[in-house]
């Protein structure tokens, strides 16, 4: 796939809230995901694709509901691309709250190599 085609892809699954459909059909096994920062539920560099769906597992058990998902277009060039997110989740014991994160993809071979956010 080219970075385009993965960049479409990848924002369509995520529309649909598909995160780890995304992982698995997108991503290289060796990916790695860094969070903006370290948190005391996770680590501010995640590696590897089994690592990288068990931290999304995780965060979708700390949601206790799911309000509304928008995914921006892409912008790519040619290894990589970007796209914003805004994500409205009511989190177990937080409550409802709107988060917004610029996401940034590298891509080599047809594959997601790496992801980070920023808030």
């Amino acid at each position: 796939m080219t970075t385009t085609e993965i960049a479409n892809r990848l924002c369509e699954l995520c529309a649909q809230g598909n995160f780890e459909g995304a992982q698995k059909e997108l991503y290289a096994d060796d990916a790695v995901s860094i969070e903006a920062h370290a948190t005391p539920d996770f680590q501010q560099e995640t590696k590897g694709l089994e690592g990288i769906i068990e931290k999304g597992r995780k965060w979708g058990s700390m949601v206790e509901e799911y309000h509304g998902m928008k995914v921006s277009q892409p912008l790519v060039g040619e290894n990589s691309f970007a796209v914003t997110m805004f994500m409205d989740v009511t989190m177990k014991g937080q409550g409802r709250m709107g988060m917004t994160e610029l996401c940034v993809y590298n891509v080599k071979d047809g594959k997601v190599v790496s992801e980070q956010f920023f808030m």
